[in-house]
């Protein structure tokens, strides 16, 4: 259902943040809506469907991926699974924590390049 119908009518409105990432497999490119929420240095992702996800695959297959947001591409390397105290810890105060009845436990953070 997210890949049919949600995913391109979000990647179509341009309001999501967009991950560009290239199949493990496949070496296709991929566009995959998500939250990205900016933290020092550079994103932080939320995993609702957990690490095992191909879009999670793929990224650290690939040791890194672009993101489209705010009109621009930025690019991210070093991409990481950190658990949810180091995530929250990188979170501003006003970005919302998943419900605890969600059990994620595992985020991916991926940096800017430096220099």
């Amino acid at each position: 259902m997210n890949k049919r119908v949600f995913n391109p009518r979000a990647i179509a409105g341009g309001k999501w943040p967009v991950l560009i990432h290239v199949g493990r497999t496949s070496g296709a490119t991929y566009r995959t809506p998500l939250d990205a929420h900016p933290v020092e240095g550079g994103y932080l992702f939320v995993l609702v469907y957990g690490s095992r996800s191909d879009w999670v695959r793929n990224v650290l297959a690939a040791r890194g991926a672009r993101l489209r947001v705010d009109g621009r591409e930025v690019e991210l390397t070093a991409p990481r699974l950190v658990g949810k105290e180091e995530a929250f810890r990188a979170l501003p105060d006003e970005v919302a924590r998943p419900p605890q009845l969600f059990g994620i436990t595992e985020f991916l953070r991926m940096d800017l390049p430096t220099g």
